[in-house]
């Protein structure tokens, strides 16, 4: 089922005309009516007229979050402050929080691209909708509210965290769909199978998860344990919030509202764009937003940009699955280390709970990496008698799939710390 025939499946030729027309439009008003724009344009000399061309929108400057932080609180709006109905802001954990503001045409947007999303994941108007992403300033609690009531499905807004109200609420009402992080449906899961529920016995049949990165091994487990199809969410604050991209049921990348919101993927460190396939930072600008248009932002994602033919019928853009983000790199001993690539390769393991941290250190001026992972009975079977064979596999599994050697302490089952939210994955101490 697609929610907006017209819309998803237009034609690639009437898309790119859509998005030249658009594109021209954004910049026009983001010229005439914010600030910082119009003084990088004037900086780099650009007119607006200058952009004859999808291809002209690499002469446009780059925002970053930097920018935004600048221009703390509402520097960036476009619109008069009355005309501005609803304000989010991004956690703000590394300094000024950055700022969004939407109109009421924003709102509608918004509420349409989750409408998409949410269909992508099966859902209809007979279905009841968990939302576990949490309330308030961060956009994922809202930004599922407003698609859900969109399509005329029932909300459930039942926020993050309250775990065991969670699963009750779950069992009592016949939830159908559940949403939030993928870390918290791992706990969820975890929490379930130590209070004798069955996944089998709920009625969930699809999860939307998305607000951390995760893996396909992450995918799979989360769809064993709790019986539904998982699904990747994609989505910043920056932009709108969740629903800038969201997988079908073919699984095969996240669909871009490219209608909405224009991808480019460039060379981090050159800044120059890259070619469909090649992976890179995903830039977003977006085209219809009123009351906060943001042009070429930086997200530091990293990911690529594929223009296939999708089994469901959809011809927006796709990209890959986030794979790491460029603030997220760790260096070790020369070595580039994503999270996702440790957590690839536990989960291949079988016996391993999926919960581990990352612990970084530099005792004696050279970096080291430990990964504390929670076992579980599992692990102990006839062909693994020893906790430093144990150890000694995981090693090697993260040693083939790193090219690394790092240091792996085996830790009690329910030790780490657990998430309702976005999960903490590392601990940088290097700079402590």
């Amino acid at each position: 089922m697609i929610w907006n025939e017209k819309s998803e499946c237009m034609s690639k030729e009437e898309k790119k005309q859509l998005q030249l027309e658009r594109l021209q439009d954004v910049v026009k008003k983001a010229y005439e009516n914010v600030p910082y724009y119009r003084k990088r344009f004037q900086e780099l000399n650009i007119m607006t007229e200058d952009i004859k061309t999808l291809k002209d929108i690499e002469k446009l400057p780059f925002t970053t979050k930097t920018d935004l932080r600048e221009a703390y609180p509402f520097g960036m709006f476009a619109v008069p402050e009355d005309e501005i109905i609803e304000v989010h802001t991004s956690s703000g954990t590394t300094g000024k929080p950055t700022v969004s503001g939407y109109s009421q045409k924003d709102l509608e947007i918004w509420s349409e691209v989750m409408a998409r999303a949410l269909t992508m994941a099966g859902a209809n108007k007979k279905d009841f909708i968990q939302n576990a992403y949490g309330y308030g300033l961060f956009t994922g609690g809202l930004g599922v509210h407003y698609g859900t009531q969109k399509i005329g499905a029932t909300v459930v807004p039942i926020s993050a965290g309250n775990t065991m109200r969670q699963l009750e609420i779950m069992q009592d009402f016949g939830t159908t769909i559940i949403t939030c992080t993928p870390s918290y449906a791992l706990y969820l899961a975890e929490v379930a199978e130590n209070e004798g529920i069955k996944a089998e016995n709920l009625k969930l049949k699809a999860g939307v998860f998305g607000a951390e990165m995760w893996t396909e091994e992450m995918r799979q487990e989360i769809e064993k344990r709790l019986n539904l199809s998982a699904l990747n969410i994609y989505g910043l604050t920056e932009i709108i919030g969740p629903g800038v991209a969201m997988e079908c049921e073919d699984k095969t990348g996240l669909h871009i509202a490219d209608d909405h919101f224009y991808p480019e993927i460039i060379d981090p460190k050159t800044l120059q764009t890259l070619p469909e396939g090649e992976r890179g930072e995903l830039v977003l600008t977006t085209l219809t937003r009123e009351g906060m248009p943001i042009i070429r932002f930086r997200t530091k994602d990293l990911t690529a940009l594929r223009n296939e033919k999708c089994s469901c019928g959809r011809t927006s853009i796709k990209m890959d699955r986030i794979t790491g983000r460029t603030d997220d790199m760790l260096k070790i001993r020369g070595v580039i280390v994503f999270p996702s690539q440790i957590e690839k390769a536990l989960l291949k393991i079988e016996g391993l709970e999926p919960q581990y941290q990352i612990i970084v250190t530099r005792p004696h001026h050279m970096d080291e990496l430990e990964v504390q992972v929670e076992t579980s009975e599992k692990l102990f079977s006839d062909e693994v008698k020893h906790v430093e064979e144990a150890k000694k596999m995981i090693e090697d599994h993260i040693h083939s799939e790193l090219g690394l050697r790092v240091n792996v302490s085996l830790v009690e089952p329910q030790s780490l710390p657990r998430s309702e939210g976005k999960a903490v994955r590392v601990i940088d101490k290097r700079e402590l």
